[in-house]
């Protein structure tokens, strides 16, 4: 993205790097970040502050907190009377160490939208009033190209496009609705391509088995069943087509469930099959059998899990 028209910008900027968002943000603004990860990279943050106060440490309004080992993340949380809040965690890296990026923090009345290279990764609620955010705090291994904030008439053009097309009529965000098991929900106008469905859940601590199906309207027909089982450790994948179960695929690298923990689950519709990560990494493709996706307007999740969240985009 070309930074058109910043009403503030810092180029190079040394990390650890504060600076002072001149007037404060506005609903509408975006701050935008070019640089890289190290590959030896561990982790970096980005901190939205209430002042720059070291001692006491200003509040953080928004801490965004990419983590590199072990089990990759994305940990947010607010700082407040130096006392931190609830973590949200994101168990999905669109960083990689060693790459470029772009991260776009677009500025709501009500939250902040981030994206990561033109793909829209979270929402952070505000949890502190928006107009007391007045520094930008950068640290961690990080290498900062450049920064700038740009004003709300930049929104219209990329890239924001990729966040404020979240609320668009084409997607669909079921999340605050009833997200009991059995879980059914519609799909809108049926499947395209380009349309993802993530799943946020946990098994249950003696979880067996637990199955994802993307139905086609009316009919029985199920054009994709996901259904992990636990115990064998086999990611079980069909259709159910004119009243008939076809052939199974399990074949799997590694199996990424386990009883008792957390899963974030992504479906993507790509024009020839769908594509399924697990906690941002990919597992399995899945030629289409229903090939008229516009049929596929049913979601159904069933068995020993948990929902607590899904959203389709």
């Amino acid at each position: 993205m070309s930074m058109s028209n910043p009403r503030l910008t810092f180029l190079n900027p040394a990390i650890p790097f504060a600076g002072t968002i001149l007037g404060g943000l506005l609903p509408g603004e975006m701050v935008v970040i070019q640089g890289s990860v190290p590959s030896n990279a561990d982790r970096f943050q980005v901190d939205f502050t209430c002042g720059s106060s070291m001692k006491p440490r200003a509040d953080v309004a928004f801490h965004f907190n990419p983590r590199f080992q072990r089990s990759p993340c994305i940990v947010c949380n607010t700082l407040q009377k130096e006392h931190w809040g609830r973590e949200e965690i994101l168990h999905q890296m669109p960083f990689a160490a060693g790459g470029a990026f772009e991260l776009v923090v677009l500025v709501l009345k009500d939250k902040f939208k981030v994206a990561v290279n033109g793909g829209h990764v979270l929402d952070f609620k505000h949890r502190l009033e928006l107009q007391r955010v007045d520094t930008l705090y950068i640290s961690g291994k990080i290498r900062v190209e450049a920064v700038g904030v740009l004003p709300p008439s930049s929104s219209s053009v990329s890239p924001a496009a990729s966040l404020t097309n979240q609320d668009s009529e084409m997607n669909q965000i079921i999340s605050s609705g009833d997200l009991s098991v059995p879980f059914r929900g519609e799909l809108g106008k049926g499947l395209s391509v380009g349309r993802s469905i993530t799943v946020k859940a946990e098994t249950g601590r003696n979880a067996q088995s637990f199955c994802v199906n993307l139905r086609e309207s009316g009919s029985g027909n199920i054009a994709l069943h996901l259904n992990p089982r636990l115990k064998p450790r086999a990611f079980v994948r069909n259709s159910f087509l004119s009243e008939c179960w076809g052939p199974e695929e399990t074949k799997l690298d590694s199996f990424p469930f386990a009883a008792g923990q957390y899963f974030e689950m992504i479906i993507l519709c790509d024009s020839q099959q769908f594509r399924v990560a697990v906690n941002g990494q990919h597992q399995l493709d899945y030629q289409h059998r229903v090939k008229d996706l516009s049929r596929i307007d049913g979601l159904e999740v069933l068995g020993d899990v948990t929902l607590l969240d899904i959203k389709i985009l």
